[in-house]
């Protein structure tokens, strides 16, 4: 009987190790209560999100894009205004795990990067780390290049094995405005997420590094928004994202899946 259940305790500890953290934050089944939490969030955050958005001309519910820079721990929030997209506010993210580089197999730690989207089925408002959305983690570049891994989540609290976490206060905002956004009629938002700023780099021989050709390849994203202050159209073609820059007047980019 001992050793049963020793090995029901090994098999559990195994599963733990296995199972990234983030992925526990991830259910299908909401209740009262949850939706309650989500709804309390925007109550706290929704007046001074208004204010805040008025004064630069941009309403809640517009649409939005968000880059996350993984060296400098920053989360950016861009509403559209007149076409372009402004900047609302910078967001510190509280930790993220791994190193720079990409996310490449389950298990191994490492918060992912690339250009990912979130529909209104990836928001998850009973989060075991407060409220969350998902990546999308794997998308068809993943895919096209064999990584593996799920629910890799931006979400609330200060811990990760493979996500962003955000804290709470900030998810609370992030999360309303993202809300607001897929309910204004905003069908995908765009999630872009680099290793750094790549006008002021992480490592000045960064283009030599293991990832220098596929931060090379996100660069090229970088710099079609920087350029025109619009999302481009990614999709994948011959094992690289395909970036396609977007004019003001086009609509929201269409996501890579």
């Amino acid at each position: 009987m001992k050793q049963v259940v020793r090995l029901l305790l090994l098999l559990g500890l195994a599963a733990a190790v296995a199972w990234p953290a983030c992925g526990l934050a991830q259910s299908a089944r909401m209740t009262p209560a949850t939706l309650s939490r989500e709804q309390a969030a925007a109550e706290r955050v929704t007046p001074g999100l208004r204010r805040d958005l008025a004064a630069m001309g941009l309403s809640l519910g517009d649409p939005i894009f968000i880059r996350i820079f993984k060296h400098e721990h920053q989360l950016e929030v861009w509403l559209r205004k007149q076409g372009r997209y402004a900047l609302f506010r910078q967001y510190p993210i509280c930790t993220w795990s791994g190193a720079l580089g990409p996310k490449l197999r389950q298990g191994d730690g490492q918060s992912p990067e690339g250009f990912y989207s979130v529909g209104r089925g990836q928001l998850n408002p009973q989060s075991s780390y407060h409220l969350s959305f998902n990546l999308g983690y794997p998308n068809a570049y993943d895919r096209a290049h064999g990584r593996s891994g799920n629910y890799l989540m931006v979400h609330g609290h200060c811990v990760s094995i493979g996500c962003y976490a955000m804290g709470d206060a900030n998810i609370e905002q992030i999360y309303t405005l993202l809300d607001a956004a897929l309910r204004g009629g905003q069908r995908r938002v765009d999630v872009h997420v680099f290793p750094f700023r790549f006008d002021k780099p992480a490592m000045a021989d960064w283009q030599t590094q293991r990832w220098g050709d596929f931060w090379g390849n996100l660069k090229q994203g970088h710099d079609a928004f920087e350029r025109t202050k619009v999302p481009p159209a990614v999709n994948v073609a011959n094992l690289r994202y395909r970036i396609m820059e977007r004019a003001a007047t086009a609509s929201v980019a269409a996501p890579v899946r």
